[in-house]
């Protein structure tokens, strides 16, 4: 006999009751007493209506199920006026305020509203909440909801912008009850950070209880543990684990005092099935490798109630959300936010479009967060076409896992395709061949290593093999081709039972050696390697995704005294990796972060030439971004601003940026977007016409900055100071030895050539006008005029340093003192040369000699005019004009005024003549 839907949905209703610990009565059997929650069936209004369920917590009623058949699954949404209408009504008997919970469900299907929201909304669960969360919720002030509009404005110091703009979207979204959100950040680019940020601030600000991080593997669970616990608030001087609990689960057995929960999604699905987890699950990626024998749907578990977590923050997302897994999220009723650096259509689908943060590695290249990659390929006839073993051949076979080999007689021939090397055949010929060619061209990829023994030091480099088997080869054939030790060469895997995985790691990034690592995939995520400058790939990979991560092990930023300590060689920072393809992957992923440089034989002057008279390229932006990129890294903050000022104010990552949005794909939809919208009704040749034209105003914002050839000449001569050229080819000859006889003739030319320089740019240069035309002015001489003159004879003549002409001079005639700095030296050049001093004189001493003039005469007719604490102050005066040229009243509030009192003492020391003193000090010390 068929049963009646509704019965049906009624009797799963009931069983999912029961389960989450509520007692089921029928309106003439009600005893409230019975549990602290209690579901009592067709329970009458006052005005005699029959509700489906009413919910009692302590004896009072909270809230109402309405129950449809199975069928009726997807118009619940329909129902619900009809529920809200019972939550609103009197029940029979009692008095009772509107109801503030509120379910519509099939038994299979539920959806839930909670009144006490701000614009209550109803929402899927997947079952029904425990009468303990009721009790809970409604002692609380507020709803978790309505509480997350009390979010107060971030304090933004500590955090780059890209973070700072991640976690203000994230908010507004919460603030707009929006279940998911993505935030997509480039590799390096603090995405942890950012969440540990976002975590905290939902913990101290709202109502959230509970928050589980979420991770795929036990790797990047434990580094996630490591950074809560090393967490430092900018608000409070407590770490996050003194202020709230962080416990990352290692059993089945899960806590309840905790706030911050740590799993990955294969323990979490365990427990939930009540299902013991197999160590080695936990340490790969799921979707690459570990699936459960039998995939299950999940069920309810009361130890984990779906309001257990609040929020569910889910790393590397773009692997987490899909196939099995899927139903662990889902199973929460709680908000998702995403993490990852490479999000693909169904990772932005599943996440409702609801993009919070965009910051790309272009992006982050452009920032200086990450450092960009170039290309170099090693092609071979056996990797792209396979080959043949031909019949009547001794040929060696190998057992993968026990090595051992045997010799057989090929009985017929045998060919293989290049997707079967080092799986079922291994050509050791092929991997020899990728390794020699390797080594042969490090030094012309990696052109400044040679130690002082002239020997090459091989950077940090990271192979990614196909399998462990070929992960030893390749281990084997590295050690013997660079006639290297087992130290040399390691491998890195959780497989490797022989040396711990994490010690092995730890010395790859800490230590000297390993210079070479070799990986399957245990690194190829979430681990960071900052000295790592090369990635040899003799994989190719299936997920443009993983490929992206793959890459971003190379991206992390280093300074130069971090790289020194582990490749001693390293002459610059590191301003980008070079990715070494064996195997076509560059060719064959279609990845979102394709290399910046396109003409990497193409020299930046001519770049700088080409965009001069008008080369529009996508190829000559990209490439023109990259160089600026690294040049950025290599450059002073001096240069900076110089580079700016000759910029149109423009900063070296704001004309990188410009470059990059001239070609981005997003901004180009917009658009054509725009186009489309303003011209609706004009043909396609018309939109097509008009979206090249805003296409060319693109194009020529990022480009007119480069009109300037001041500019281009400082970028070409800022890149040639900060660069060596090793010339390996040209060996030396000795001329001569022996004691110099010529070195006044050396002297003489040296200083003519100075005087020559100085008086080509005096027309030019604001410090050289008022030293030879203006000499009234050189009061008004301040430290950042001489800076721009010692940087522009630097850049041009760097043979003409002020030390080396100082020393010259010093050959031809007496000079007075010492020099402390290059600035004071050339200040001091300036002056003899103009005629200010009659001889060489250190310009601190000259300084000093003026002070001694300038007190004698204000002491005039008068016994000790000014204080001993009066005499400090001008003396402090007088040191800082003989290091830095001038004195500005506001130099009172920094070191060393600042620590005696700064510009308030010595008002109070000299009341209205403190101006009329600075003024004159820096006229008379000028002198």
């Amino acid at each position: 006999m068929n049963q009646d839907p509704e019965q049906i949905a009624r009797d799963n209703i009931d069983k999912q009751l029961i389960a989450c610990g509520w007692v089921i009565q029928d309106k003439d059997k009600i005893n409230l007493n019975a549990a602290l929650g209690v579901v009592v069936r067709y329970y009458l209004t006052q005005d005699g209506k029959e509700t489906d369920y009413v919910l009692f917590i302590d004896k009072k009623p909270v809230g109402v199920i309405e129950a449809k058949r199975e069928e009726e699954g997807h118009r619940l949404t329909t129902v619900e006026e009809q529920s809200n209408e019972y939550a609103n009504s009197k029940l029979k008997y009692l008095n009772n305020d509107p109801l503030p919970f509120v379910y519509e469900s099939t038994g299979d299907v539920t959806r839930f509203t909670d009144f006490r929201d701000p614009k209550p909304r109803s929402r899927p669960v997947f079952t029904f909440h425990r009468p303990e969360t009721f009790r809970t919720w409604l002692k609380t002030e507020k709803s978790l909801r309505a509480s997350l509009l009390d979010i107060p404005v971030l304090q933004t110091e500590g955090l780059r912008d890209c973070q700072i703009n991640a976690i203000t979207k994230l908010e507004s979204s919460f603030k707009e009850f929006k279940p998911k959100a993505l935030i997509q950040m480039a590799t390096g680019s603090g995405k942890t950070f950012t969440a540990i940020s976002f975590i905290y601030r939902l913990l101290k600000f709202t109502e959230a209880k509970r928050i589980l991080f979420l991770v795929d593997t036990k790797n990047l669970g434990e580094q996630a543990e490591q950074e809560f616990m090393s967490f430092l608030p900018n608000d409070d001087n407590r770490k996050f684990t003194e202020l709230y609990g962080v416990h990352r689960l290692k059993s089945s057995y899960v806590p309840t005092d905790n706030h911050v929960y740590i799993s990955t999604i294969q323990r979490l699905y365990s427990i939930l099935k009540g299902t013991e987890l197999e160590e080695a699950a936990e340490e790969e990626n799921p979707n690459e490798r570990w699936q459960p024998k039998e995939p299950m749907p999940v069920v309810y578990n009361e130890k984990l109630p779906i309001e257990f977590f609040d929020f569910i923050v889910i790393d590397e997302c773009h692997r987490s959300i899909y196939n099995l897994w899927m139903q662990v999220i889902q199973y929460y009723d709680a908000f998702q936010i995403g993490l990852t650096a490479t999000p693909d259509n169904r990772t932005f689908g599943y996440f409702n479009q609801n993009i919070v943060s965009e910051y790309t590695h272009e992006q982050a290249i452009a920032d200086g967060v990450n450092v960009g990659f170039d290309v170099f390929l090693i092609e071979t006839q056996i990797t792209q076409q396979g080959g043949t073993i031909w019949k009547g051949e001794y040929v060696e076979r190998r057992e993968k896992l026990s090595r051992k080999k045997r010799w057989e007689l090929q009985d017929e021939n045998e060919n293989y395709t290049a997707n079967q090397l080092d799986k079922e055949i291994v050509n050791p010929n092929q991997i020899r061949l990728i390794i020699k060619t390797f080594k042969e061209h490090l030094p012309e990829i990696f052109p400044d290593r040679l130690t002082d023994k002239g020997e090459f030091e091989i950077p940090k480099t990271l192979i990614f093999a196909k399998t462990d088997s070929h992960a030893d080869d390749i281990i084997n054939i590295v050690r013997e081709e660079f006639g290297e030790g087992n130290s040399f060469c390691k491998k890195i895997t959780y497989r490797n039972k022989d040396e711990d995985p994490k010690s092995v790691l730890a010395q790859f990034r800490n230590d000297y050696f390993p210079r070479i690592a070799v990986t399957v995939d245990m690194i190829a995520t979430g681990t960071d390697v900052k000295p790592l400058e090369c990635l040899l790939f003799m994989r190719d990979v299936r997920s443009r995704n993983y490929f992206e991560q793959m890459k971003g092990r190379g991206t992390r930023i280093i300074t130069l005294d971090d790289l020194r300590k582990v490749t001693p060689t390293a002459k610059y920072t590191k301003d980008h990796f070079v990715i070494v393809d064996a195997v076509g992957v560059t060719k064959s992923i279609k990845s979102d972060s394709r290399p910046l440089e396109k003409k990497p034989g193409v020299p930046l002057k001519d770049l700088l030439g080409a965009i001069a008279v008008g080369n529009r390229d996508e190829e000559l932006f990209s490439s023109l971004a990259n160089r600026l990129t690294r040049l950025e890294k290599q450059v002073t903050e001096q240069e900076k601003q110089q580079f700016s000022e000759k910029a149109e104010g423009k900063t070296l990552k704001q004309v990188v940026n410009e470059l990059l949005q001239a070609y981005n794909p997003d901004v180009l939809d917009d658009l054509k977007a725009k186009v489309e919208t303003e011209m609706a009704g004009e043909s396609p040749m018309a939109k097509e016409e008009a979206f090249n034209k805003l296409h060319d105003e693109l194009k020529d914002k990022a480009a007119n900055v480069f009109h300037s050839s001041d500019l281009r000449e400082y970028i070409d001569n800022v890149r040639r100071a900060h660069e060596q050229t090793i010339d390996i080819t040209n060996p030396d000859t000795l001329l001569n030895k022996g004691w110099a006889t010529d070195s006044k003739e050396k002297a003489e030319n040296l200083v003519a050539d100075f005087k020559t320089w100085i008086a080509q740019h005096q027309d030019e240069i604001t410090a050289l006008q008022i030293f030879y035309t203006q000499p009234y002015r050189r009061r008004e001489l301040n430290y950042k005029m001489i800076q721009e003159v010692l940087e522009k004879l630097k850049l041009e003549r760097p043979l003409l340093a002020p030390m080396q002409v100082w020393r010259a001079y010093e050959q031809l005639e007496k000079a007075t003192g010492s020099p402390k700095s290059e600035l004071i030296a050339l200040v001091s050049l300036l002056r003899r040369i103009s005629g200010v001093d009659s001889t060489l004189i250190d310009y601190s001493n000259k300084v000093d000699l003026n002070f001694r003039d300038w007190i004698l005469k204000k002491n005039a007719g008068q016994h000790n005019r000014f204080t001993e604490e009066q005499m400090q102050w001008l003396r402090m005066i007088k040191d800082h004009i003989a290091t830095s040229i001038h004195l500005d009243a506001d130099d009172l509030d920094y070191t060393p005024f600042d620590a005696e009192g700064g510009k308030g003492k010595m008002w109070q020391l000299f009341g209205e003549q403190m101006d009329e003193i600075i003024n004159e000090l820096n006229e008379a010390l000028a002198a």
